[in-house]
Formats: C-alpha cells, sequence, structure tokens
C-alpha cells in the first residue's frame, strides 16, 4: 500500500472541516437554494485555510450535489438545497449497478404511493393543502388528454404531487426520488414515441377516471378505500 504523506492527511483533513461547515449552513438554511457562496477571497477571510484545502472542500460540497461551480465572470458557486432529484440521481447509479431496471421502479411506486394517497386523505388540511393542487392538474389533464406527451406529463406530475403532499417527510424524500427516475422514463417514452396513436385516447381518459376517484376519495377523508383504489 503506498504511504500517503503526513502533509496531504493534514489539508484533507481541513478541507473535510470546511466542508461540514458549509454543509450545516446548506441544511439549517442559512445559505438558502440558489445562494452564491463568498467569493474565495472572503472565504478564506472566514475560513483561514490554504487555497488547495479550500478548494477541496469546494470540490466535496460539489460531489454531494450541495453547490455547482458556475464559470464566467458572472460566476460563483451556487448553493443547492438537497431535494428529492438529488435522491435520485444517487438511486439510479445504485440500481443500475445491481442492474434493476424499470419494470422494477413502476412496482415499487405500485406498493409506496397509494400510502402517499391515504396520508393525504387524512390531513386535517387537505381541502386547502392538498386538493386545490390535484384538481388543478386533474383539469389540465383533462384538457390535454388528446396529447400524448402532455397527457403524460400532467400524469406525471399528478403522481408526484400525490407523495408531495402527503404530509410525511421521509416518505416525501425516497418515493419522490422513485416518482423521479419513473417520470423521466415515460416523459422519455412519451416523447419517442413513433405513432401516438398507439397509445388510444381513452386508454388515457381511463387513467383520468381512476385520478377523479381519487381526488373524491381524499376529498371524503376516505384513507382506507384510497389504499384498495
Amino acid at each position: 500500500m503506498t504511504e500517503v504523506p503526513l502533509s496531504n492527511l493534514k489539508w484533507q483533513r481541513v478541507a473535510a472541516s470546511v466542508a461540514n461547515h458549509l454543509r450545516d449552513r446548506i441544511l439549517t438554511g442559512e445559505l438558502q437554494d440558489g445562494d452564491l457562496l463568498p467569493k474565495e477571497d472572503v472565504l478564506r477571510a472566514t475560513y483561514p485555510v490554504s487555497k488547495p484545502s479550500l478548494r477541496e472542500a469546494m470540490r466535496i460540497l460539489e460531489t454531494e450535489g450541495l453547490i455547482s461551480i458556475r464559470r464566467g465572470n458572472m460566476g460563483g458557486a451556487v448553493v443547492h438545497r438537497p431535494s428529492a432529484s438529488n435522491v435520485a440521481y444517487t438511486l439510479a447509479l445504485v440500481l443500475r449497478s445491481q442492474g434493476t431496471g424499470t419494470v422494477a421502479v413502476a412496482k415499487a411506486l405500485q406498493e409506496c404511493e397509494p400510502a402517499c394517497a391515504a396520508l393525504c386523505a387524512e390531513r386535517k388540511d387537505r381541502k386547502r393543502a392538498v386538493l386545490p393542487k390535484l384538481r388543478a392538474l386533474q383539469k389540465e389533464a383533462v384538457t390535454n388528454v388528446s396529447n400524448l406527451v402532455q397527457a403524460t406529463n400532467t400524469s406525471r406530475r399528478f403522481h408526484e404531487a400525490i407523495v408531495e403532499l402527503c404530509g410525511n417527510e421521509p416518505l416525501k424524500v425516497i418515493v419522490g426520488a422513485l416518482e423521479v427516475l419513473w417520470s423521466s422514463h415515460e416523459t422519455d417514452w412519451a416523447n419517442h414515441i413513433r405513432d401516438p396513436g398507439l397509445v388510444p385516447v381513452e386508454e388515457r381518459q381511463h387513467a383520468l377516471d381512476i385520478h377523479a376517484q381519487l381526488i373524491d376519495l381524499i376529498a371524503a377523508g376516505d384513507s382506507v378505500r384510497v389504499r384498495e383504489l
């Protein structure tokens, strides 16, 4: 095994310490999504470390998806708060390494989505916090049912909203990551299908009818029947 110089270990530990502090500032909301980190000289005034240590800290945060480096005169390190999309990217890598395909993702969603819909139905504030969003998406979907790409996109947004509005943060992240993966697959499929007529409008309308039933059950607070739909 090649021996690592102690000097290298030292600056790597310093870089990790700076990255840890900046990460905490992002996760606690002190640094908001879209914020620009201060320029390098300002950061070094806050964190009195060497340039290599600071740049290694930036590399750590960039690898984690918490910042992205924007080049040019208006450049800098842009903050990104963690989201289901971040998790989805890592999840996609894990599933790919295991040879897991999209069919398994669809099966997982079939098991998880009803739980999220049931939680929507159990929310005391569902009439204000859940139903307006779902009804707006349903109206948009009905309007665009004849257009395969638009219908697919709106349908996916409806399913994503069910998860986003369930009120359970771990499910929003975990199931939300699955939704991101499946939405990407479905949208890509809809955009590349040569003959949209292969998916009859009646089939899309049937899916929307189920969405309408789901909205009615959530409105009624019937979490049991929501799970069975």
